[in-house]
């Protein structure tokens, strides 16, 4: 009832579904559904996505091409205990206990014979004369089990196994389905083996990320009691946080390797790469930019590889891309996180190689490039969504700086307000100044845009300056036109802000304190709220119009663009009393 079915050089096979003799109609339509079946697998293969994910969806194909009830891949580990055991339409607990009722005989034949096992009947072959089909089915009904081995190079690295009902009619062509699923194995075998190699190379790249992060660390350390200048290449501030990004910019500019530039929109990103060009030894030699977000596929890739005459409509002449451009030099490519997963591994052969060709071309281009990537996206989240290949995450991130947002570095608020007047002064020739009032209105905001937003603010009010001064009152925010505020407050109603955002603190003028809420004692000069107010878990908003507490602190905050210090002075309360009110209620802060 056991049947081995090694493949011999003298008895070649025919095709899955193929008959030895003349074809007849039944069995051209089986051969041409297994190659249909071949090619949906190897389509689901070459997916990126979670090697359990391509396998759970390659038994789906596999049932809907023969005839099975349940099919288990197991992938074993070198002691061969199951690794990796996927079940169609099981959870992989229930996979890893259907294959553990399997005889250790019957998969451990397949293992050290290399070659398939077809048992017609299980329930008289001696091999599964100790297991108990009452867990496989009703009594009374046969199954047959067909199993073969998936191969990396000569080693066996795991098992395809099927089950069916079996009736004993002659329609069941077990060589067929053997040579079908032998195929099916190969390729499975072919995609573990990239497996293990991607995740070779990323154990590679972490360990050479953790050397650089090291290397960087010591040398940082006896640095940083030497003062960093104001500005350094155009990058203007000395506080702790971007002292701390400059001293590993200039480490790690003196290599050659890959850096991926983290960072909310408006940090600087280009800024901070442009430096790491003008620090490296790649200085005399091309700085080329590209925004990855700007420009369809098509164009892209025309862009970043260049394109031969004739290449597609329009294509009048030869054109260099930017990788050519910059050869010696540095690419900087900014939003890298948008590109497309097509588009990603045609990036990652020439970030692995140094090589590609022109759309349109057949010559192979050599080309020598610091790479520097930049993105404001959660790459490991969408790594593990699988919007973005994890080879490529792991080849651009070899090392990653993360740039501090604004509000992270107040300190450079007023240096970055005078740069940005300068430059406005130079460009108009103007004379205006930022008082002592102006300044402390911009340190106290929050600046969701960051450095960005702060200079298109010092612009606009500069453009919007009654004299050569500017002062507190002559800013947005204090005349209820701050262009964030406005922009929330007109979706609030709509829109829902995602768990854990804080608020934008704008703040407020001098005003008169209300009568109900008076001055804090000089014996609790940092709780402040008002009189029988013990703790800041009990500060009451007052009530008189019949209103909850609850729906007048979300009223104000509304009225006011949720804005928090001037939804304080709208109920009479200091900031510090609203901020305890709305923790109190558990109210989320819109951000914007």
């Amino acid at each position: 009832m056991v049947s081995q079915l090694p493949f011999s050089p003298s008895r070649p096979a025919a095709p899955p579904g193929m008959a030895r003799g003349p074809a007849t109609g039944a069995s051209a339509e089986r051969a041409e559904m297994a190659l249909y079946g071949i090619y949906e697998i190897s389509k689901l293969l070459a997916m990126p996505a979670r090697l359990e994910v391509n396998l759970a969806g390659v038994l789906s194909l596999l049932s809907s091409f023969l005839d099975m009830r349940n099919g288990l891949i197991a992938l074993l580990d070198d002691t061969g205990a199951p690794e990796v055991v996927v079940g169609s339409g099981w959870s992989e607990a229930t996979a890893k206990r259907y294959f553990e009722r399997l005889p250790e005989r019957a998969i451990g034949r397949i293992v050290v014979t290399q070659t398939p096992l077809v048992v017609e009947n299980v329930a008289y072959d001696p091999l599964f004369s100790e297991v108990d089909f009452s867990t496989w089915g009703p009594r009374g009904v046969s199954y047959s089990f067909i199993g073969v081995p998936i191969k990396v190079e000569d080693k066996v690295v795991g098992t395809l196994t099927i089950d069916r009902n079996w009736s004993g009619l002659p329609h069941f062509r077990f060589d067929q389905d053997v040579r079908f699923l032998t195929m099916v194995a190969n390729l499975v075998g072919q995609s573990v083996r990239l497996q293990r190699l991607i995740a070779q190379d990323r154990q590679r790249l972490i360990a050479e990320q953790h050397r650089l992060a090291k290397a960087v660390e010591d040398t940082v350390r006896p640095l940083r009691p030497i003062a960093a200048p104001t500005e350094s290449h155009g990058i203007v501030g000395d506080s702790p946080a971007i002292k701390s990004v400059l001293d590993k910019v200039r480490i790690v500019a003196r290599s050659h390797t890959t850096v991926l530039l983290r960072g909310e929109s408006g940090t600087g990103k280009e800024l901070f790469a442009q430096a790491l060009h003008e620090m490296s030894p790649r200085k005399n030699a091309p700085f080329v930019k590209l925004n990855c977000a700007a420009l369809p596929e098509s164009v892209l890739e025309s862009e970043l590889f260049g394109h031969e005459k004739g290449a597609f409509t329009g294509a009048h002449a030869l054109r260099k891309g930017r990788f050519e451009l910059a050869d010696g030099g540095t690419l900087f490519l900014d939003e890298i996180g948008e590109i497309s997963a097509m588009f990603q591994a045609k990036l990652l052969r020439i970030i692995q190689e140094g090589e590609f060709e022109r759309v349109g071309g057949s010559k192979t281009m050599k080309t020598d490039v610091r790479l520097i990537a930049a993105t404001n996206r959660n790459l490991e989240e969408a790594v593990a969504k699988g919007e973005f290949r994890a080879d490529l995450y792991y080849r651009i991130s070899v090392v990653p700086l993360f740039l501090p947002p604004l509000r992270d570095r107040p300190s450079d608020i007023p240096k970055l307000a005078r740069e940005f007047l300068r430059r406005y002064n130079d460009e108009n020739a103007t004379r205006l100044a930022l008082t002592d009032e102006a300044l402390q209105v911009l340190t106290g905001c929050y600046f969701p845009g960051n450095v960005r937003e702060l200079e298109n603010c010092v612009r606009r009010t500069a453009t919007l300056a009654h004299g050569p001064n500017l002062t507190g009152r002559d800013f947005a925010c204090r005349n209820d036109g701050c262009l964030s505020a406005m922009l929330w407050k007109s979706t609030a109603r709509e829109v829902v802000p995602p768990a854990g955002f804080q608020p934008l603190p704008i703040a407020p003028q001098a005003a008169p304190r209300p009568a109900q809420a008076p001055a804090p004692t000089a014996a609790a000069p940092e709780a402040e709220w008002p009189t029988g107010c013990p703790a800041p878990g009990n500060c009451p908003a007052s009530a008189a119009d019949g209103k909850s507490e609850k729906e007048r602190l979300v009223e104000a905050m509304e009225t006011a663009g949720w804005v928090q210090a001037k939804a304080a002075r709208l109920m009479g309360l200091t900031p510090r009393q609203m901020g305890y009110a709305l923790r109190k209620h558990d109210i989320p802060i819109k951000k914007f």
